[in-house]
């Protein structure tokens, strides 16, 4: 995928209490599936949807954070980490959204790791912690 390219990140909200899942039958076969091989990391979801997140606020479709969590079936609190990753440099965010795509389950950076890097708010330092989390990982 060049960085010239559209993205398009799709998002579904799934209900984390049992009260909000769908009953099964007993004796229903649950079928798990692995992922769809070419899927974008997790931390590159999570990202885009920070900036959607942003958009909304900005054009007045969410009051707050609070109504942000309201809408989407988030904690406040899952709501201020998402909304945490805004915080990165523009750079960042742009190699993080064009991320290779992935067929494995876990990807080796994740959201966590990005969220510390975004609490450094100096730009420079974000990019050498990048830089660092890379190299760590063989991403580079």
């Amino acid at each position: 995928m060049t960085q010239d390219s559209p993205l398009n990140i799709q998002f579904a909200f799934r209900p984390k209490r049992a009260s909000q899942r769908p009953r099964q039958e007993a004796g229903a076969v649950v079928s798990v599936c692995a992922p769809p091989p070419g899927r974008p990391p997790r931390v590159s979801q999570v990202l885009a949807l920070a900036i959607q997140f942003q958009e909304m606020l900005r054009l007045g479709e969410a009051r707050d954070c609070a109504d942000l969590a309201r809408l989407g079936g988030l904690t406040r609190e899952r709501i201020s980490q998402i909304m945490k990753l805004n915080w990165l440099a523009s750079d960042l965010q742009l190699e993080i959204l064009y991320l290779t795509q992935t067929s494995v389950e876990r990807y080796p950076v994740s959201e966590v790791a990005v969220r510390r890097i975004a609490h450094h708010l100096d730009w420079a330092e974000q990019r050498d912690l990048w830089r660092k989390l890379k190299t760590g990982n063989a991403l580079a």
